[in-house]
């Protein structure tokens, strides 16, 4: 019997440690479907005009609801997936306020802000998804991180 004790201790382990990873699994809901992106734009062509100086932004297709590319600073952009994270499984799509710092949920009450996707006010506990971006002038790349 002594020889069944180890056996035993290891399989209350695997069995408490697949219930921790079930939990940890199921926490999945917290964050926005993952979405292959991975695309490159010419700044300077017409269409992404906009981008051509600090502070500039426009909305581009891709990730789960859409992109925002806002540029921060003369070698800095920022690229914001737009699936709002107040109500993940809603699926709404964060808009730009007319201030154009401030994206907002249609669905909620959620607010981010467009410099970081932070969370600035609402019922969201967490940011909106930040892709990688690459600057090789006039080439912006934007993917996964």
């Amino acid at each position: 019997m002594r020889d069944q004790h180890p056996i035993v201790r290891i399989l209350s382990f695997g069995l408490l440690s697949a219930l921790m990873c079930q939990s940890k699994c199921n926490d999945r809901d917290q964050f926005i479907p993952y979405v292959p992106v991975d695309f490159e734009i010419n700044v300077d062509l017409p269409a992404y005009m906009d981008l051509s100086v600090p502070s500039g932004h426009i909305e581009v297709s891709g990730g789960s609801q859409g992109i925002v590319l806002y540029r921060y600073t003369l070698d800095q952009f920022v690229a914001l997936d737009r699936h709002a994270t107040a109500d993940i499984g809603a699926a709404c799509q964060a808009q730009i306020e007319e201030d154009g710092l401030i994206l907002s949920d249609p669905c909620s009450n959620a607010q981010w802000l467009i410099i970081d996707g932070s969370v600035v006010d609402g019922d969201a506990t967490v940011p909106l998804h930040r892709y990688a971006t690459s600057w090789t002038p006039p080439i912006l790349r934007v993917y996964n991180p």
